[in-house]
Order: C-alpha cells, then sequence, then structure tokens
C-alpha cells in the first residue's frame, strides 16, 4: 500500500483552510495543519472535518506562527509535505489600514520565511501561494487577467503583491514549485464576520428573525467578483498536480455591486431592503477599489476548472446558513 501524500496548510482555520482540508481528507491526503495559538479557540471551520474522526490519524494540528523562522523550518523538516498551502494571513483589508506593520510581517515577511523553510527543508514539494485579486486596486484595464499589472489600494494588497513576487522569484531562482492563485473573492456561510457580505448575510437574518431593524454598511457601489469558496479550494489543488508550476486568476467572470448583494440577501427571506439598510460612510476605506472583474480563461483551458454555483446561489446559501446557525 502507497504512502498517502502528506500536505501543509496554514491558515487551517480559516474558510479556505476548512474546506481544503476536507478535499485533500477525500482524496487520500494526511494533512498537516498550522494553527496560531490564539485560534486554538475558533475551530469552528473544522468541525465537519474533525467529526470524521480522522484527528491525529490523518489530520493533525500544530502550533506555530508564520513569523517564527526556525520553527517552520523544523516542522516542514519533520513532516516532509509533499503540498504546501500557503493559506495563513492577516486577511480584513480594512484592519490592514489600522494595522499596516502587523498585516506586512504577517503576509510579506511570513510568506518570504514559509517560502525559504520550504526551499530549504523540503525543496521537493509542491508550494501554493494565496495571492489575492485585490492586488490590481485601481484596475489597469478589464477584466483583469494574469499580464493585468497590480496597484495595490490597501496595505493587505500591497503585501500580498510582495508575497506574489516572492513566489515568482523562488521559482524562477531556486525551480521550486511554486504557484499562485490570484482568487479574486470567494465567499461560504464559513466567510470570516469581519467581511461585507457575512456582515449581510447575518445582519439579514437577525432582521428576520425580529432581533434587530437594521443593518449598517458603507459603499454600496463597489463591485465584486464574487464565487463560492469550496470550488476556488478545487481550483488550488489542480494547480499543484500541474506538470509545470505557473500563477492563475481564479474568477467568474461575473460582477455584482454591494448593493446587488444587499439586494439577493433581503429576497431570500423576503423582505425589501430599502426599509433596512442604513449608510455609515465612517466605513468607506481610506482608499477604495471600485470594481474587480476576473478573466479565468487560462484556469479553464490549463486547470479545466470552471465555477458552477453563481452570485443568487452564494447569497441563498449564506443567508440560509445564518438561518440555520
Amino acid at each position: 500500500m502507497s504512502e498517502a501524500p502528506r500536505a501543509l496548510i496554514t491558515g487551517v482555520t480559516g474558510q479556505d483552510g476548512s474546506y481544503l482540508t476536507e478535499l485533500l481528507l477525500d482524496r487520500g491526503y494526511e494533512v498537516h495543519g498550522l494553527v496560531r495559538r490564539s485560534a486554538t479557540d475558533n475551530l469552528q471551520n473544522l468541525r465537519p472535518a474533525l467529526a470524521r474522526g480522522v484527528l491525529n490519524e490523518r489530520l493533525f494540528l500544530h502550533f506555530g506562527d508564520l513569523r517564527e523562522a526556525l520553527g517552520l523550518h523544523r516542522l516542514i523538516q519533520r513532516i516532509r509535505p509533499r503540498e504546501v498551502y500557503n493559506l495563513g494571513a492577516q486577511s480584513d483589508v480594512a484592519l490592514s489600514f489600522e494595522l499596516p506593520a502587523v498585516t506586512t510581517e504577517i503576509n510579506t515577511v511570513g510568506t518570504t520565511l514559509l517560502l525559504e523553510a520550504v526551499r530549504e527543508a523540503a525543496p521537493q514539494a509542491r508550494f501554493y501561494q494565496a495571492s489575492s485579486s485585490e492586488m490590481f486596486g485601481r484596475v489597469r484595464e478589464t477584466p483583469q487577467r494574469e499580464t493585468t499589472p497590480f496597484y495595490p489600494r490597501s496595505p493587505y494588497a500591497a503585501s500580498k503583491v510582495h508575497g506574489y513576487w516572492m513566489t515568482v522569484n523562488m521559482r524562477e531562482s531556486w525551480g521550486l514549485f511554486a504557484c499562485n492563485g490570484i482568487l479574486f473573492n470567494h465567499e461560504s456561510p464559513r466567510r470570516g464576520e469581519r467581511f461585507v457580505t457575512r456582515k449581510i448575510a447575518r445582519g439579514v437574518a437577525d432582521i428576520a428573525r425580529g432581533r434587530t431593524k437594521t443593518l449598517t454598511l458603507g459603499n454600496l457601489d463597489a463591485r465584486r467578483d464574487w464565487g463560492y469558496a469550496p470550488e476556488y479550494v478545487e481550483a488550488m489543488w489542480r494547480m499543484l498536480q500541474c506538470a509545470e508550476p505557473d500563477d492563475y486568476v481564479i474568477a467568474t467572470g461575473e460582477a455584482h455591486s454591494v448593493r446587488d448583494f444587499v439586494e439577493a440577501a433581503f429576497a431570500v427571506v423576503g423582505l425589501p431592503w430599502q426599509d433596512h439598510v442604513r449608510l455609515d460612510e465612517r466605513l468607506r476605506r481610506p482608499a477604495e477599489v471600485d470594481a474587480l472583474l476576473g478573466d479565468a480563461s487560462k484556469a479553464k483551458e490549463k486547470l479545466g476548472w470552471a465555477p458552477t454555483v453563481r452570485f443568487e446561489e452564494l447569497v441563498r446559501r449564506m443567508v440560509e446558513g445564518e438561518l440555520n446557525a
């Protein structure tokens, strides 16, 4: 019997990390997750994986921090992963304006240290870097594709640009099998509570239950290309199964405004959104990204990947997830 493939996931307790864990377990992997000690009380997203009864058999959780070089090196040297998925980050764009140094330290320095640890301790491993559509910022062309120049508009986006180019540099300088997934917004009922889509879904559910009467938001005009997170982690995995490493945009090719999301969410519960939404200019970011729209043609051609869950279905799943919580 051949040995199970082994993968390391940073950010394993997050939305993407938890879905990726389930996908890899389904494919027979032994999964190792890096968990910050401060996140050990927040294992909600991993409950479906933990319910399989595979903890410490095929699923292993390790305390660690992307900013601790020696710890990363020792962990990778010990488990010798075939694949490494770097999903760990300070990923809150709004918070990055308040904590730019922390965001840079985790997303920039942390990514560099992890890449170095892989290069030194497991150079044959395949590496996935979670890049972001926020890197396009003030967009140079629409839709955005792999060749579109970056113009970051937040500390978060700037930190992700650095991580992107460090990944490319490791590939071109040292021959590391390293890929960037430039993922456009992808959501699910497991989305972090500070993200606007989860805030809307929860707010609509609370209003439908009579717990509150209003939902307060900032910029309703921002447009995003929203997809379904479980489908996007499938694309991550496919990147690391290719013969050669490369970088890919992952997106639906459809853009909708925050207002569209609000309208669709209230439609799920049969309420007029205008009666319940209030605007607060203080919730706007210092520098806004007006519109993002991705072209995933390369992923479709080379990975055989295409989204199936469309906007209205995504919104419905998020609202119903809150109603059933």
